[in-house]
C-alpha cells in the first residue's frame, strides 16, 4: 500500500502522499492523511497507519541542531532515538532476534530528504528526491524523468504515475511543503 515521494530542493522539501489503505484486496480511501508536519519537520509514512499516527500526534522530536554539517548525526542518533522510545512506549515497535523493528518514512527538515527504514537507518539520496511503499519504483521513475519540473509538479507526477502502475496506491493525493 502506498506511495509517499519528496524532493528536496533549493531548501525546501516537497512530500506527497496517496490516500490508500490497503490490507489484501481490500482498498480504503482514508481520509486521515499520510503526510503531515511535525515542528520543523515534514514526515510522510507508508507500513501502518498506527505508526503515522503516533510519529503526527506523540513524537516529540529534539530541537533540530543550528550548527552546520551536524544535521546527519543528529537525524541518525538524536532523532532516531526519539522516534524509537515513541515507538516502544506507545506499543508499536517489534523486537526479533533482539532487534528492534519500524516502518517506513520519509523525512523532510532544513531542506534535507530523508529516508528511515524499518532497522531505523537514516539515509539521504544524492538525487535529491525519493519514494516509499508499493509505488515507490513508478514514482522515483517519474522523479527522474520530469526533473525540468518544479517540484509540486513533480511530486503530483509521481503520484500520478504510481497511482497508473500500482493496486495500492490512490487519490486523492496530499501536497505539503516545508
Amino acid at each position: 500500500m502506498t506511495c509517499i515521494e519528496g524532493v528536496a530542493h533549493r531548501g525546501r522539501v516537497v512530500l506527497g502522499g496517496d490516500s490508500a489503505g490497503v490490507g489484501g484486496y481490500d482498498l480504503t480511501v482514508r481520509a486521515d492523511v499520510k503526510v503531515f508536519t511535525n515542528g520543523p519537520f515534514i514526515i510522510g509514512f507508508t507500513s501502518s497507519f498506527r505508526m503515522g499516527q503516533l510519529l503526527q500526534h506523540s513524537f516529540k522530536p529534539p530541537p533540530v541542531p543550528k550548527k552546520p554539517g551536524s544535521l546527519g548525526r543528529y537525524m541518525v542518533v538524536d532523532f532516531i532515538d526519539a522516534v524509537r522510545v515513541t515507538l516502544k512506549d506507545k506499543g508499536w515497535a517489534t523486537k526479533h532476534n533482539e532487534q528492534e523493528a519500524g516502518g517506513v518514512f520519509l523525512v523532510g527538515v532544513s531542506g534535507h530528504l530523508f529516508r528511515v527504514d524499518s532497522d531505523h537507518q537514516v539515509g539521504e539520496s544524492r538525487d535529491g528526491f525519493d519514494a516509499v511503499g508499493c509505488g515507490s519504483e513508478a514514482a522515483r521513475g517519474a522523479l527522474f524523468a520530469a526533473r525540468h519540473l518544479k517540484p509540486e509538479a513533480r511530486v503530483r507526477m509521481a503520484l500520478r504515475a504510481a497511482e497508473r502502475c500500482c493496486a495500492g496506491v490512490r487519490g486523492p493525493f496530499l501536497i505539503r511543503s516545508t
